[in-house]
């Protein structure tokens, strides 16, 4: 019977647009902000190596880290916190600081550039790097990721709203060849 309603549905096309926008914003970048996502939803970025697949991780972080407003100017940010864990150490945070950069003048077409640096400062505030060079430091990255996270709400009023991890796959190999030598007569 669930099942039967399920497939039946409660709800016009139309009807589940009009849902889908109010009720998720605008985090990814095109073609990607076609995608209903909703709290706690999962995307995998899948590509060859040089398919940009870093650099849209890049303009979503932008998205979240940029304010709805400041100071009158209209920047259509989510004025939320980003965690980036890179996981084979290849971000470049010069491209992140010019992608936002040029975020920031475009919407400053006035030329209003005295709180340049002030707003520039308040959004890589809302940016956490976090580089790790083995499995292990991932693993403790993510079990002691909360109490900072908490801590940063605490102190700052900063909610997390994207978790970006990096080559998730970048340690695979490595682990995989570990595991399979021989363990020299310690017992694990």
């Amino acid at each position: 019977m669930a099942l039967r309603q399920w497939i039946d549905g409660d709800e016009t096309a139309a009807e589940m647009l009009t849902r889908v926008h109010k009720e998720r914003t605008s985090l990814l970048v095109p073609p990607l902000h076609r995608v209903p996502l909703h709290v706690g939803n999962v995307v995998e970025l899948v590509g060859p190596s040089g398919s940009a697949k870093t650099q849209i991780l890049i303009q979503a972080a932008v998205n979240c880290i940029l304010p709805k407003e400041w100071n009158g100017i209209r920047y259509g940010g989510l004025e939320c916190s980003v965690v980036f864990i890179d996981l084979d150490c290849r971000l470049d945070i010069s491209r992140l600081s010019q992608v936002l950069k040029l975020r920031i003048l475009e919407g400053n077409g006035s030329g209003d550039w005295g709180n340049f640096d002030a707003l520039y400062t308040t959004c890589l505030r809302r940016f956490f790097y976090i580089r790790c060079y083995d499995s292990f430091e991932f693993l403790a990255t993510l079990k002691t990721m909360h109490h900072k996270l908490q801590k940063e709400r605490d102190d700052l009023g900063i909610r997390l709203h994207l978790l970006m991890i990096d080559s998730i796959g970048a340690y695979h190999w490595v682990d995989r060849v570990s595991s399979s030598l021989p363990l020299w007569g310690y017992n694990r």
